[in-house]
């Protein structure tokens, strides 16, 4: 995975979505350059002009573009992105509390250990299983 384009998609998010969703925009701009140096990266306009487009970008947050203003190429500091917010409801992303993989990762391996492993888990739920339909049928 590239850590450059999570943390700029991130930043994006954090800084300029999740804001414009709790004002109950619409729209929201985000420019190129003002990203790029929030960063304090150096010499990464053409990524984060391609992760602010990206695909990821726009499902995570419900977004949709709704126009691209700046140099030709779309990949100068002046490269100004326009989304739409779109419903929330509808989308599977951009939550307004989205879940980090990385904070949940390990929880059903630790529960399923508490039970002596999923292996038994599953053994004794099948157990139980059967016994509970053979006392229905008598």
């Amino acid at each position: 995975m590239d850590k450059v384009a999570d943390s700029i998609r991130s930043f994006a998010a954090k800084e300029y979505i999740q804001p414009a969703r709790k004002r109950g925009s619409d729209t929201v701009q985000i420019r190129v350059g003002d990203v790029h140096k929030a960063l304090k990266l150096s010499n990464r306009v053409p990524n984060v002009s391609s992760a602010l487009r990206s695909r990821i970008f726009l499902e995570q947050n419900a977004l949709q573009i709704d126009g691209v203003s700046g140099p030709p190429s779309g990949m100068g500091t002046r490269t100004t992105f326009t989304y739409r917010l779109l419903d929330q409801d509808k989308s599977h992303g951009g939550a307004a509390e989205t879940v980090d993989f990385e904070k949940i990762r390990g929880l059903l391996k630790e529960a399923l250990a508490s039970l002596g492993g999923g292996e038994n888990f599953i053994r004794r739920e099948r157990e139980h299983f059967y016994r509970s339909d053979q006392s229905e049928e008598k």
